[in-house]
């Protein structure tokens, strides 16, 4: 009899520590993804050029060109998913969407929380000011200056590691940044370079005046943390689609509009770097 109740409590304990682990997972795995038919992919509804909403209401830009890409050879419907920078990890911790392609720099901090695919795209940090006041070096704001920042962007995390005396002017969208900038709320907006060499490229009396800040980064796609059979996935799409280099056409599809052609080799990444 004691023999039989230890082997009860030994089984009743191991579906207790299954089924703990299992309300643990919040991702969807490849086959349960095909399965259903859909693909739930979070990018950025108002980053023009990289992620944004055009007048016909249709999502557009370099990332949304390869979202519906991943979604084509996967065989599954494309469900966008608008997503703003400060919740890009909280979107994948709690199953909201199960890939980001949201202008995601990969850093350690991160890493910590969500799995990253190989790159796609170089980025470092860079920032704008206006023409009137061209800031070419942090050590030029004063103690009166304030720098705008998106929420849980790098920029944000590098200015207050590196420069804690910077005071922040934090938002949550790009458009509100934006609106601060051209309100002259702020001295300087600090954001990745594309986004502030876009900025200065389409709007008159802006000049990126910093463009390279801190260390040279990558763009990747992000997972859930342990979604392992998405990840390999997206690793082997992103090598194999270097064959045809897709990211050059996706650059000269979405991004020669605003940037011409001169920063493509520099800012594209092909087969996540591992290819030539």
């Amino acid at each position: 009899m004691k023999k039989i109740i230890a082997v009860v409590i030994a089984l009743v304990l191991t579906l207790s520590l299954a089924a703990a682990a299992s309300a643990d997972v919040v991702y969807r795995t490849l086959d349960e993804i095909k399965a259903s038919g859909t693909i739930n992919i979070g990018v950025f509804s108002d980053k023009n050029p990289f992620g944004y909403v055009d007048e016909n209401g249709e999502y557009q830009g370099y990332d949304v060109y390869f979202a519906r890409r991943i979604a084509e050879d996967l065989g599954v419907e494309l469900n966008f998913v608008s997503t703003e920078a400060a919740n890009r990890v909280e979107y994948l911790e709690t199953g909201k969407v199960d890939i980001i392609l949201a202008n995601f720099t990969v850093t350690p901090e991160r890493a910590e929380k969500v799995d990253f695919a190989l790159p796609y795209m170089n980025v470092a940090l860079g920032v704008v000011s206006p023409d009137s006041r061209v800031i070419t070096d942090l050590s030029e704001l004063t103690a009166d200056d304030q720098v705008i920042v998106i929420s849980g962007t790098t920029a944000e995390d590098y200015l207050i590691k590196n420069n804690p005396e910077i005071r922040l002017q934090k938002y949550d969208t790009y458009a509100n940044a934006k609106n601060a900038l051209e309100n002259g709320n702020a001295a300087a907006w600090a954001n990745d370079n594309t986004e502030v060499i876009a900025y200065a490229l389409q709007n008159e009396g802006y000049t990126v005046g910093i463009p390279s800040l801190g260390s040279q980064d990558t763009i990747a796609p992000a997972v859930s943390k342990g979604n392992e059979t998405l990840l390999s996935w997206i690793n082997d799409e992103i090598k194999a689609l270097a064959g045809e280099q897709f990211f050059h056409k996706d650059y000269e599809a979405t991004l020669t509009e605003t940037y011409g052609l001169d920063y493509e080799d520099s800012l594209v990444l092909e087969g996540g770097g591992l290819v030539e």
